[in-house]
């Protein structure tokens, strides 16, 4: 037992070293790719400096980072495996009748540990960087100066709690025309619909402007109420509480990159209650979710695919078929990521179910190298 763990141990360090030296490589050849990419967009604007176009190319790193470790894991385990099993040293260690189960304890363990770390120290990291990119990118690259824009000249829905009327209320704000000012959000043409918890309605207002007034009310101006079967009282300038700020509702229009794993469940209540879409941050969040358990998928395919003898010949057709494989699982994720931002499929099986087919394939893989 004492073997095996020793034996375990040594191949999970050089399966760490290969990995993160396969994933840091990787991440590389993208970001200078994506540098090029910003150099090719500044051709046109001789107002931005490359130290823009550098500062934003940093800030992608950690992003791109996440979005390869699965496969950095994959490439540097069949590096390592193929290795291991060239030199004998896997052939000796089943010989001396330790099983590939054991063994792999700790390599697989050690791909969870990555995923997890990528997970919860990582995400936060990416997260805060990748909201500066876009910041930078939308106002130097992007055509409109900044994301504010997403939602300048469009309507806007909300849904939000509404206490004033009854102790379960809720109140759906919509509004024909959005427009951000000075980092202030103005409305015009607005319709309240104050609701109790029954969804049954109990007052109407309309105004014809309004603005958020720091980030705790909505200032309706020359605004009437419009109760049922009752004629219309005219208001005046009137406040409805809120707990939404105009950075709340700015991020709902940005990509789920932008949040971190620890903020995106509050985040996505918020989401829920406000009336917004949380598809996307849903599937984000179920995907980081199960980053870990991914990762050890890919140490077992690249195990299930390197660990062949070489004397029984097609190596290189096994290494093939271990990169061709982790592609179409990365295949299968996205077409499942698509379906699941339509509402196709539930986020939770579109986020795992390319992981635990993955796993599966794993498996059936190790079961048949180890009995045959």
């Amino acid at each position: 037992m004492l073997t095996a763990y020793t034996i375990s141990i040594y191949i999970a360090r050089q399966f760490f070293s290969a990995s993160i030296s396969m994933i840091l490589a990787l991440t590389g050849l993208v970001s200078l790719f994506d540098f090029i990419d910003l150099l090719r967009r500044i051709a046109t604007r001789p107002g931005v400096s490359t130290s823009i176009v550098a500062y934003i190319a940093l800030d992608h790193i950690p992003n791109f980072c996440m979005q390869i470790l699965p496969f950095g894991i994959l490439l540097g385990g069949i590096i390592c495996f193929w290795k291991l099993t060239r030199s004998s040293e896997l052939i000796v260690t089943r010989a001396a009748g330790i099983s590939v189960w054991q063994f792999l304890m700790a390599p697989t363990a050690c791909a969870f540990i990555i995923g997890l770390f990528s997970t919860l120290i990582i995400s936060p990291v990416s997260s805060t960087l990748y909201r500066q990119a876009e910041i930078l990118d939308q106002t130097y690259l992007t055509t409109g100066g900044g994301k504010l824009t997403n939602m300048s000249g469009g309507s806007l829905w909300i849904r939000q709690s509404d206490k004033e009327l009854t102790s379960r209320g809720v109140a759906i704000l919509h509004a024909q025309q959005v427009h951000v000012i000075n980092r202030n959000l103005h409305l015009s043409d607005i319709s309240v619909l104050r609701l109790d918890e029954a969804n049954h309605l109990l007052d109407r207002i309309e105004s014809p402007s309004g603005y958020l007034q720091h980030n705790l009310y909505w200032v309706l101006y020359n605004a009437y109420s419009i109760k049922p079967n009752k004629f219309p009282i005219k208001l005046g300038t009137i406040k409805i509480p809120t707990d939404l700020t105009l950075h709340n509702i700015e991020d709902s229009f940005s990509s789920p990159e932008t949040l971190s794993f620890w903020a995106l469940p509050g985040f996505i209540k918020l989401l829920d209650k406000s009336g917004f879409s949380s598809i996307s941050h849903r599937l984000h969040f179920q995907a980081l979710l199960a980053q870990p358990l991914l990762a050890s998928t890919m140490a077992l395919v690249a195990a299930g695919f390197a660990t062949r003898s070489t004397r029984r010949g097609g190596v290189a057709r096994m290494i093939g078929s271990g990169i061709a494989a982790g592609f179409a699982l990365f295949t299968i994720s996205k077409i499942a990521e698509r379906f699941g931002e339509s509402g196709a499929l539930p986020t939770f099986i579109a986020a795992w179910a390319p992981t635990v087919a993955g796993l599966c394939l794993a498996i059936s893989l190790l079961i048949h190298l180890e009995d045959g």
